[in-house]
């Protein structure tokens, strides 16, 4: 077989290839589906497969519709192998990372008692106050945004926030032990 025979032996099995996936579009993702592959994933699993395809076209013995048709179907599957290959080894944990440290679930817990303690904290706060610090903190909006939202003045807006700061410091002395206030 010559070179001008391998040639268009190739570009005779890349148009049957175009006319096939012209005719069936969605062909090789439901193929992929079929495969057990999640709907999500199927369309980047069919254009894996493809692309292979094209890239390979030149292995292929025939380009009859059913040889073809198996040939796409066996990429198919490759590909659909190998994404759950890949998607396995990223989910694995190393065993050392697995279990917790108890020094660790106790950081945690203490952790979660502090931010608890935090968020009692802004909830206790009076509305007006409250507000203005959440729509800063959380928001991350700047003081004439917050006027804008609250319908009061830029210099309102940061003397609550202000405001609201201190007690919630004022309130963290109060609480943490050995703090008494001296008269």
């Amino acid at each position: 077989m010559g070179f001008d025979e391998t040639a268009n032996g190739g570009r005779d099995s890349r148009s049957s290839l175009v006319a096939m996936i012209s005719g069936q579009p969605d062909r090789l993702r439901r193929r992929s589906i079929s495969l057990g592959v999640a709907p999500d994933d199927a369309q980047d699993v069919a254009q894996t497969a493809l692309l292979r395809a094209w890239r390979s076209i030149d292995t292929l013995q025939s380009s009859e519709p059913g040889q073809m048709c198996a040939w796409l179907d066996r990429i198919a599957r490759n590909a659909a192998i190998d994404l759950a290959r890949q998607q396995a080894r990223s989910s694995l944990v190393p065993l050392d990372e697995s279990f917790e440290d108890p020094r660790s679930v106790r950081r945690e817990v203490e952790i979660r008692e502090t931010l608890d303690g935090a968020l009692r904290a802004i909830q206790d706060l009076p509305a007006t106050l409250r507000e203005p610090l959440v729509l800063s903190v959380a928001e991350r909006l700047t003081a004439p945004e917050i006027a804008d939202r609250l319908q009061i003045s830029a210099a309102a807006a940061r003397q609550r926030i202000s405001r609201a700061r201190k007690r919630l410091l004022e309130g963290r002395e109060d609480a943490s032990p050995g703090s008494a206030k001296r008269s």
